[in-house]
Formats: C-alpha cells, sequence, structure tokens
C-alpha cells in the first residue's frame, strides 16, 4: 500500500471533504491547492501491479506521488484539525519531529496518529481491526504503537493497516 493509497482510504473513511483537505495540508505546514489534492487522491500505477514494472518513463501527469514526509504532514495536519493546536511545552521544538525515518515505519506512524487525531483508546483500535475480521491481540497493537528502535517494536503489515482503515470506514460511515 503506498502513500496515495493510504490518503485515499483515510479520506474515505473519515469521509473529508476536499477543502477539509486542504485545510489539513495547511495546518501540517504544507500548502496544496484543491487541484494538488485531487491529484494526491489518485491511484498510483505501481499499487495496481505491485511494483512489476518499475518503468518511470511513462508516469502520468495527472497523478502527484504522495512523499513520506507530506503523508506525516497530512497526519500533523489531522491531529490538529480534530484536537485544536497545542501550544509547544519550554524546551520542545515548534513543529513536531518527521517519524517516518523508512518506508517500512509509514504505516506505524499512520497508525499511531490517526489513534491520537480521533481520541482512540487501545480497546477502539482493537475493536476497529475487530470489525474488519482481523484479530489482533493487546500485546501485538502495543508492540505496533511503540516507539521505532524500542525492544518490542512491531513493524506493521499492510494487512492490519488496510484493515483498520476499512474498520474505520465501517465505524464512522
Amino acid at each position: 500500500m503506498d502513500n496515495n493509497d493510504i490518503l485515499i482510504r483515510l479520506r474515505y473513511a473519515l469521509d473529508i471533504k476536499d477543502a477539509d483537505m486542504v485545510r489539513i495540508f495547511k495546518l501540517g505546514d504544507v500548502d496544496v491547492t484543491k487541484e494538488e489534492v485531487q491529484k494526491l487522491l489518485i491511484k498510483s500505477k505501481d499499487s495496481y501491479y505491485d511494483n512489476e514494472f518499475d518503468d518511470e518513463t511513462e508516469e502520468e501527469e495527472e497523478n502527484i506521488k504522495c512523499h513520506n514526509s507530506t503523508l506525516e504532514s497530512f497526519l500533523n495536519g489531522l491531529i490538529i484539525f480534530k484536537r485544536g493546536k497545542q501550544e509547544p511545552k519550554p524546551g520542545q521544538p515548534e513543529k513536531p519531529v518527521m517519524t517516518i525515518k523508512k518506508n517500512g515505519s509509514v504505516n506505524n506512524v499512520l497508525l499511531k496518529k490517526v489513534k491520537i487525531a480521533l481520541a482512540l483508546t487501545s480497546e477502539d483500535m482493537l475493536d476497529i481491526l475487530e470489525s474488519a475480521g482481523v484479530t489482533v491481540t493487546k500485546g501485538e497493537l502495543s508492540a505496533i504503537l511503540r516507539k521505532e528502535g524500542h525492544k518490542n517494536y512491531m513493524e506493521c503489515g499492510d494487512k492490519y493497516a488496510r484493515n483498520f482503515l476499512k474498520g474505520l470506514a465501517i465505524r464512522y460511515r
């Protein structure tokens, strides 16, 4: 699952309008227009073919690739959009530190930030995953939500992230 796909699924699950998407990006310190948001919400070719062909010469112009920093800025903006701006404590940086260090941690950061934005408890997250047909133990969820580098950290696979977004759609639509 690529970042464009995550944006598409998250937008659908939470029923976010284009104008709100622009506002959320702006809250995350990324200036985009409504047209750019619509181009971000187009599925990329490689999400259809599972990277079978790495021929980037035929890249379509109507699609804008969503990079890790763009996705994380959107998630930060979603937290502010849903919960309000929080004043930084003394000694805390003005802007949140980017936590997506590699492509493998994208799903973990997605789950953490959506949990924060929607004020979900671990029980809520387990219920959401269960409504999508995936059974996860509290220990597994705890390992997924840990900081990368922690001894019990577990990388979140696409299956969990996809089903979490599916469960969100069931719950919020």
